[in-house]
Parts: C-alpha cells; sequence; structure tokens
C-alpha cells in the first residue's frame, strides 16, 4: 500500500516511522528544499509522546538535546524585584515525564529514524489530489497513491485542496520568536517579563550558537498581516512590546539582524472530521488546539502514531482506519482545545491583577514539596495534568501481523 505524507517537520517523519514499520511503502514530500533549520522554539515532549519516543529508538537523542533550562527569573512589568522560580520543579508538577527540546532538534531526530525506509522528496509540494488518488505535483511528475496525508502544519496545503476553508478560532494571542546573541540568556535560566497582554523571555540551550526570544501578546481582534510579510509581522511585534523594560528593547533591536524568525497567531482547528475519501489530517493540519498552549506537538506526536497503528490494523481499508483514528483523537482533541483556551488566559493575564496572580500561584506551586504539588496536581487531569493523563494504544499486534 502506498501512502503520500505532505509535511516532514514532526508528524510527518513520526507517521513515515510507524507506517513503515508496518509494512508501507511510504513518501514524505516536504515544500521546504531541505529539512527545515529556521531557527525554531522550544517544544515540550510530555508522557505519551515520550512513551512513543522510546519505542521508536529516539529517545536518548531527545534527552542529549533536550534544552536543559531549569529556572527561570520571573520581572513583572513596573515591579522592580525579580522572583526566582525552580522550573526543574514546576515541569515535574506537569508531568511525569517532560522534555523540552528545540523543535529543529527534534524534527531532525525524528526524520534521522525514518529516512532509511522511507522515500523523502524535498523542494516540492502538491498541486492537486483527485478521488482515485492522482497526485500532481509542482515539480514532479504525477502519482497515484492509496492514501494521502497532510502532515502540513497550521497552514496546512494538503486541508486546502481537499476540505477548503475550515472553522478556526482565534484565541486572541499571537506568538512571536527570534534568534538573537547566545550572550543574552544565562545557562539553564529563562529570563521572563510578564505584564498585562504580553510575556516575553529569552533562553538558549546548551549545544546552541545562539539564544531565542519568545514573545506572546493578547490581541482581542486578529491582526491584520499574510502570515509569509516578514517586515508587517515585525513592526507589529515592536508595537505589541514596545517600552516593556530596557532588557525587551534590546532583543526587540535584534529584529533587523535576526537570522530567523517565526511570528504566528495561536488559532484553533475546529473541524471534527479530519478525513475524506482517501485523504486525511494529522498534527496542526487536521486539529491544531493552539501552538504554545495546547501541547500541539506531542498531540501530533500521538497523533501520527495512532493514525499508523489504524492503518495497519485495518490492514490498509483506509476508510475503516480512518474511523477508527478520529474516534481515538476525539477526545484528546476536545480537552486540549478546552486546555488551550485556559492556558491562553493564564499566560496572558490582561489585568495587573492578573499578572500578580500568575507570579504568586507559580511561586507557590514551586514552594510546595514537590511530592504534594504532584499530588494535587494529578487531582485534575483536565487541567495541569491533561497531556500526561492521554493514554498510549499498544499496536504490537498489528506489527507482529506484518
Amino acid at each position: 500500500m502506498r501512502v503520500l505524507i505532505s509535511g516532514a517537520s514532526i508528524a510527518g517523519p513520526v507517521l513515515a516511522h510507524w507506517l513503515t514499520r508496518y509494512g508501507f511503502d511510504v513518501t514524505v514530500v516536504e515544500r521546504a528544499p531541505a529539512l527545515r533549520r529556521t531557527g525554531g522554539h522550544a517544544v515540550d515532549l510530555f508522557r505519551p509522546a515520550m512513551d512513543i519516543s522510546e519505542r521508536m529508538g529516539v529517545l536518548p537523542g531527545i534527552e542529549d538535546r533536550a534544552t536543559g533550562t531549569r529556572r527561570m527569573t520571573l520581572h513583572r512589568e513596573g515591579v522592580r524585584r525579580a522572583a526566582p522560580i525552580d522550573l526543574g520543579k514546576l515541569f515535574g508538577v506537569l508531568s511525569d515525564r517532560h522534555v523540552e527540546i528545540m523543535r529543529d532538534d527534534l524534527s531532525q531526530l525524528y526524520y534521522d529514524a525514518s529516512k532509511a525506509d522511507a522515500e523523502y522528496v524535498f523542494g516540492d509540494s502538491i498541486t492537486a489530489i483527485s478521488d482515485d488518488g492522482e497526485v500532481r505535483f509542482e515539480n514532479a511528475p504525477a502519482r497515484r497513491f492509496d492514501v494521502v496525508v497532510g502532515a502540513d502544519g497550521l497552514h496546512s496545503n494538503v486541508r486546502r485542496l481537499v476540505f477548503g476553508d475550515v472553522p478556526k478560532i482565534h484565541v486572541g494571542a499571537y506568538l512571536a520568536v527570534l534568534s538573537v546573541p547566545k550572550g543574552f540568556a544565562g545557562d539553564g535560566e529563562f529570563r521572563c517579563h510578564l505584564g498585562p497582554g504580553r510575556l516575553s523571555g529569552v533562553y538558549s540551550a546548551r549545544h546552541l550558537d545562539e539564544a531565542r526570544a519568545l514573545f506572546l501578546f493578547h490581541s482581542e481582534r486578529p491582526l491584520d498581516y499574510h502570515h509569509r510579510d516578514v517586515p508587517r509581522q515585525k513592526e507589529l511585534l515592536r508595537h505589541a512590546f514596545s517600552d516593556m523594560h530596557p532588557e525587551v528593547d534590546g532583543w526587540l533591536d535584534e529584529l533587523d539582524r535576526t537570522p530567523a524568525f517565526y511570528f504566528d497567531s495561536i488559532t484553533q482547528l475546529r473541524t471534527d472530521a479530519w478525513s475524506r475519501g482517501r485523504v486525511t489530517l494529522v498534527g496542526d493540519a487536521g486539529y491544531c488546539p493552539g501552538p504554545a498552549v495546547g501541547g500541539s506537538t506531542s498531540l501530533a506526536v500521538l497523533g501520527a502514531y495512532v493514525l499508523a497503528g489504524e492503518l495497519a490494523e485495518a490492514r490498509g481499508d483506509h476508510e475503516r482506519a480512518f474511523a477508527a483514528y478520529e474516534r481515538e483523537m476525539a477526545d484528546l482533541v476536545r480537552r486540549s482545545r478546552v486546555f488551550a483556551l485556559r492556558a491562553a488566559k493564564t499566560l496572558i493575564p490582561k489585568s495587573r491583577l492578573g499578572v500578580w496572580g500568575l507570579a504568586a500561584g507559580t511561586r507557590l506551586l514551586t514552594a510546595l514539596p514537590a511530592g504534594v504539588a504532584r499530588a494535587v496536581a494529578k487531582l485534575n487531569t483536565r487541567g495541569v495534568r491533561m497531556h500526561d493523563s492521554m493514554t498510549v494504544k499498544d499496536y504490537a499486534v498489528a506489527l507482529r501481523a506484518r
């Protein structure tokens, strides 16, 4: 059975790995001329994604490339004194098994785990998908596939071609990341500035040659820009963080010379069906709960694993597999959406009182004995422990059957 995957970031290579293990013939097409190394930002892998990564044999590499950020210095806007936060303890409260890793590093590890068995085609993109499985490309000749999977992110080309416009929810926030000089971030430290409607910070990792400056800010209405109009995005970012703090001004000064820049809205996709005919979607292309706030990376890894397993169990019957895949993921996606909306409001409080509450709550959580804090958090599987509560189905029977 021939499967075409569009997108070689996170979900695509994970899906390719598992499908090839189950005996499928897999091709991955990626618009970029090579594996993307755009600077990227740190992403979180929670227990389910960690378990899947371990089964893939890439967990040692993930742990080796972890950012190692263990402490935060929190500056509240208008308050002179900074507060130290033990991030290692905070992550321990959120998850029993967690790693923070740069997105580019994670993508490389998943690609390395699948490239020997899957065909990767870089520098090309899908232009049309027919009902009988014929796929046309910008550059390569048309080919026929039994299944086509869109793993090409929030702005998915496959979704646009097959599903058209789908409902989206503007979460009310924007995320920007840029590369800045390594000296801006101390070893293992996240320097954070928090004010009403905006949060900024800088961090690095021991293996990086530069640091990353991160910006989250609130906006009631969607901003007027195109997702490829970088000058306009930088203008909006400067306006949102003007006069926050001299240190933040220094990070923004790097906008004119940064080698890597990312800017996008935190948007939820609100469709409950991700399959049509022989085409399905995985990860942010199908059910993005909200980058930076909804655990979208872990959800993408889990979704790719589940999709591959269901295709294997259905022995290539894509209609049966797609239905099972959507059933398995439906509740997890709904919970992630709810969590993301709450997280966006919590991380970017709109008032000074909200800023104070977030800072005080974080300090309190890390001041409690570790066991007590974890026990309290585990009482609410739809709150801070939501990601760890996701279960990973065992598809070992499907693997043995192959």
